[in-house]
């Protein structure tokens, strides 16, 4: 099993394990470290030799692990792009998510919405399961294909309730209240999850490898990547969803309290709120599920069945 599928089923295996690991692995330090560094760093693992089960005491073999779950695809072994490693989601998200949530008006949301959506797309091609098999052709070609077409729905869906409001001229309390407070947050998680679904695609259709617990691959699956699909997914839309949703809930009593009197006031308070909890869910919204995912032999396709006596196997879950 590769070093940090391994580091991830022997250290993560509670939320509050992943959530920690999470939190020391997205810190934005770890992308000015060399290839050089990282490279070196793999080789410490592998040389470590450490069983699945045996916890990490070493500090400079959790460091070098670390910076591996930072910055090396589990299934390729290959350093990610430094804008698409997950310390970057961060510092690169929180601008795109703040410009994606100001209603200035429909143009300006579907650029704000489409530029978004690519960089989230890009982050999730990069950083999902990479074992998927195409015969016809690759999977990269299929993945950036559908890929455009999801990147411009869903900045349409964005966009497309100021388009309503602005078209027929829906000036009303209740309809400024409906498009620019309540719609934004669910929106953006559920167009969120629809672009992790899309982009990985091919997993659920072609399946993606599932490992016994000494590493052995067993075969494809399908419904193994029908399983870390949809567990992607649905953390991305806790994570965008709840980052919207809650600061406009927390500025409505801000208002009514009239604690911040100015609009500069207001927009600066705003733009903490956002950065505090994006930062805060970020971190929650990884650890949902364990990275290296499990599934039951008995929910998995007849030829793996007759392939293996495990009883649970496992894969990567991605990102």
């Amino acid at each position: 099993m590769e070093a940090n599928l391994r580091f991830w089923r022997a250290e993560g295996q509670s939320f509050f394990q992943r959530f920690l690991l999470w939190a020391d692995a997205l810190d934005p330090l770890l992308l000015l470290k060399s290839p050089d560094e990282i490279r070196s760093s793999r080789l410490l693992l592998q040389s470590s030799g450490k069983t699945l089960s045996e916890p990490i005491q070493n500090d400079q073999t959790k460091q070098a692990f670390l910076l591996s779950l930072s910055s090396v695809h589990p299934d390729t072994g290959k350093i990610i792009p430094v804008l698409f490693r997950p310390p970057a989601f961060l510092p690169v998200c929180l601008p795109l998510v703040i410009a994606s949530s100001l209603q200035f008006g429909a143009k300006q949301t579907f650029f704000s919405q489409f530029v978004f959506h690519a960089y989230t797309t890009g982050f999730t091609m990069l950083n999902g399961n990479g074992t998927a098999k195409a015969e016809e052709y690759s999977v990269q070609e299929k993945q950036i294909f559908r890929s455009l077409g999801a990147i411009s729905y869903a900045a349409c869906i964005g966009a497309l309730p100021l388009v309503f409001m602005n078209r027929y001229t829906l000036k009303s309390l209740l309809t400024q209240l409906v498009v620019q407070k309540l719609l934004p947050a669910p929106l953006l998680g559920l167009m969120s999850a629809f672009t992790v679904a899309v982009v990985r695609s091919p997993e659920f259709e072609n399946g993606i490898e599932v490992m016994d617990r000494n590493g052995k691959v067993v075969g494809l699956s399908r419904k193994a990547g029908e399983k870390a699909v949809k567990e992607t997914a649905l953390s991305r839309a806790v994570l965008f969803g709840t980052t919207l949703f809650l600061p406009t809930l927390l500025m409505h009593f801000v208002q009514r309290a009239k604690v911040a009197k100015t609009p500069h006031a207001l927009a600066s308070l705003r733009l903490v709120m956002i950065t505090s909890v994006l930062a805060g869910m970020l971190p929650v919204s990884l650890s949902m599920f364990p990275q290296c995912g499990e599934i039951k032999r008995a929910d998995l396709e007849p030829e793996i069945l007759s392939s293996t006596e495990e009883t649970k196997l496992f894969y990567n879950r991605g990102i």
